[in-house]
């Protein structure tokens, strides 16, 4: 195990940075109810705690104990950024004694079995029941009466303390705000907290027109490792910047016509996407569970609930603040020493914000709803756990693509064209350090090393990596034809195969990435509006 020198070393690739924004405009009962949604979205840390591993509850409160010690100062710290005794930046390395291996499954499933005996009694229940077994918002238990046989059990019911708590707090912040929109989600997802049924709240979520812009409840299926089915807890509160979302919002409405030009035979061509696609730039105040453990997120596209993305779309929220400090802490230093001395001046901030956008933007976009040999079922279904890396991948590489489709047809500057390849270079090395056991960096080096396979991009003779102009284009539309074509024919052992192959570290790279030491691998946010809304509180 890692002495308390170690540990600190580890979390010292976390630079502390304050992440703040300016409420001055909101009337006071708003920011009442901004409070409110801050103490709601604790909550979501709780619950996740216990959703990533049975055992997280009672060692927090061993460490707790424990941190009068400076070893026990360092886990402690440690373990709370990375919501676990693991280390999500080292293959989820254990650094505190007694630490089991990383469930692959979670605690979504009963401890104790393999992937395999889920599986085995899966294929004994109804479609009804299988849906339900692997819906988003179910775990999966031992039924007590009958060894070796399974039940499902919905969130609802699973975390019912805390959920009933959550729920109290955004009631009272629906009374406290004059914003009808915001008032409507916030008691709809009152309610899912209780029955377990997020649809109308995620509708409202959709049609969310207010200053704070609150993301509360159970999303993103990372955690999942066995399935990608099951959706962890998680919180963002922010307000929004609308300056900023006014600027993005005509990448909304080319949408569809990116859709109809992707490089993708058209018979996989959505004829028509959700009629909602609402891009929110904002600045966080807080983030909790699944939104704030280990490397912190710069924007996401959501609901995931393939019903709601045909009625409505999805929503694309960029996290401006924290994105700001990411390319100033992060990438800046990353860009000087891994690219050419030729690329470094193209290195920007419009292009790395941007190329973030067009990435949840084409979340939404390209093969969701599948036929596989003959029967509906959804990408995400057939990809398993295989879905997250791809379609991380396919999210940055067609968002490159669709970048450049707007530089051609004038809808974005031309002066985009010379600093977003030579940015998601950069930030390719960036994602990278993130591991690649996890989703992001996993489907980065699927990119990088088919785009220098491709010739896009090369290796120098110092060991720094640029950007072929001339073939750069084509590399992506290839490697965007290629992920495209996977998730519309649904192929589990293809997608597993590329993975194996591509998302690897290779020599070149790993040399590179050696270099990067000293330089933060992300930031670790110190919420310092969230702490003076919720002062003595």
């Amino acid at each position: 195990m890692p002495d308390a020198a170690e540990i600190r070393k580890m979390a010292e690739r976390f630079a502390p940075v304050e992440i703040s924004a300016d409420i001055s405009h909101l009337p006071v009962q708003e920011r009442e109810a901004l409070a409110r949604l801050v103490k709601a979205a604790r909550i979501m840390d709780a619950i996740f705690l216990r959703q990533v591993w049975a055992g997280n509850e009672t060692m927090l409160l061993d460490l707790v104990r424990q941190s009068d010690s400076p070893v026990g100062k360092a886990r402690l710290h440690y373990f709370l950024l990375n919501k676990g005794p693991w280390s999500r930046l080292d293959n989820d390395l254990p650094f505190i004694p007694g630490t089991p291996e990383k469930p692959a499954g979670a605690n979504f499933y009963p401890a104790g079995i393999d992937k395999k005996e889920i599986e085995a009694w899966l294929n004994t229940l109804n479609a009804s029941e299988r849906s339900r077994a692997m819906g988003f918002f179910t775990t999966i238990r031992h039924e007590r009466t009958s060894p070796g046989r399974f039940l499902t059990v919905p969130y609802s019911l699973e975390y019912q303390g805390e959920l009933a708590e959550a729920a109290a707090l955004l009631r009272e912040a629906a009374s406290l705000t004059a914003q009808p929109t915001l008032k409507a989600y916030l008691i709809k997802r009152a309610d899912a907290f209780l029955n377990n049924d997020y649809y109308d709240s995620d509708l409202a979520w959709m049609e969310l027109d207010s200053s704070v812009e609150p993301t509360i409840g159970p999303y993103e299926v990372y955690e999942d490792e066995w399935f990608n089915a099951k959706a962890a807890f998680e919180a963002f509160i922010t307000v929004r910047d609308d300056p900023e979302t006014a600027k993005l919002s005509k990448l909304g409405s080319c949408l569809q016509e990116i859709e109809n030009n992707l490089p993708v035979d058209p018979k996989y061509r959505n004829p028509k996407i959700g009629s909602m696609a609402p891009i929110r730039v904002v600045n966080e105040i807080f983030a909790a569970g699944d939104a704030n453990r280990g490397v912190q997120t710069a924007a996401f596209n959501l609901p995931n609930d393939e019903r709601v993305i045909r009625e409505k779309g999805a929503k694309r929220v960029m996290l401006k603040n924290v994105q700001e400090a990411k390319f100033r802490i992060v990438l800046l230093p990353i860009s000087r020493r891994v690219l050419s001395a030729a690329d470094q001046s193209y290195v920007s901030f419009d292009a790395f914000f941007t190329h973030i956008v067009m990435h949840e933007l084409m979340h939404g976009l390209g093969p969701h709803d599948i036929v596989r040999e003959g029967r509906a079922s959804t990408v995400r279904q057939e990809l398993g756990g295989n879905y997250s890396a791809i379609e991380e991948a396919k999210a940055d590489i067609s968002g490159l693509f669709a970048l450049q489709y707007l530089v051609d047809k004038g809808v974005l500057a031309k002066e985009l064209q010379e600093s977003m390849y030579v940015t998601y270079l950069a930030s390719a090395f960036r994602s990278m350090r993130f591991g690649i056991n996890e989703a992001h960096g996993r489907g980065m080096a699927l990119q990088l090393n088919f785009l220098l396979d491709y010739g896009a991009l090369r290796m120098e003779r110092d060991g720094t990596f640029s950007v072929d102009r001339g073939k750069i284009g084509e590399g992506v539309e290839a490697l965007t034809r290629e992920l495209l074509t996977l998730e519309a024919e649904g192929s589990y052992d293809e997608a597993g195969e590329l993975l194996s192959r591509l998302a690897v570290v290779r020599p070149e790279v790993q040399k590179a990435l050696a270099r990067l030491d000293g330089i933060p691998v992300d930031i670790e946010p110190r919420f310092t509006t969230a702490e003076q809304l919720t002062h003595g509180n």
